[in-house]
């Protein structure tokens, strides 16, 4: 299954600058997501983070792959944003940068549910660059009502 941008804003309650998705490549219910970030010199963290050597945040790393769960989430369970509520992180573990993320580059996410119990959604994600592990985490989600 592939998502394009407007499918994936459906799911998504971030909107520029926070939306980290661009768009999903597969999708199998219940199991995995792949997704993707195109990164582009005109993320407004670039001019800030580093002058000169722009690199994208690792929490946004993570962040992306979160938002990539959290879409396999809803897809998972057959539930739409408003139906539910919103995907809150409940913990990162593990979390290791291996390459730095440019301009330029496409992130490839892809995550993979470990379990859900009363809840409580824990995956795996990776992020590569050209078939690379540019970063990995364990992540920890919840979905809960919208405040």
């Amino acid at each position: 299954m592939i998502m394009d941008i407007e499918q994936v804003m459906q799911y998504l309650p971030h909107r520029y600058p926070f939306l980290l998705i661009d768009k999903v490549i597969e999708l199998d219910l219940g199991k995995t997501i792949t997704a993707i970030k195109n990164v582009t010199i005109n993320e407004p963290f670039f001019p800030g983070h580093f002058p000169g050597a722009p690199v994208m945040p690792g929490v946004l790393i993570l962040e992306a792959m979160a938002q990539a769960a959290a879409i396999l989430s809803f897809k998972t369970k057959d539930y739409a944003p408003e139906d539910i509520g919103i995907v809150y992180f409940a913990g990162i573990d593990g979390a290791r940068f291996k390459k730095p993320v440019k301009p330029g580059d496409q992130l490839v996410l892809k995550i993979a549910i470990v379990r859900e119990m009363r809840g409580i959604w824990k995956y795996t994600g990776r992020a590569e660059v050209d078939g690379a592990l540019v970063a990995e985490a364990e992540l920890m989600a919840t979905l809960r009502d919208k405040p």
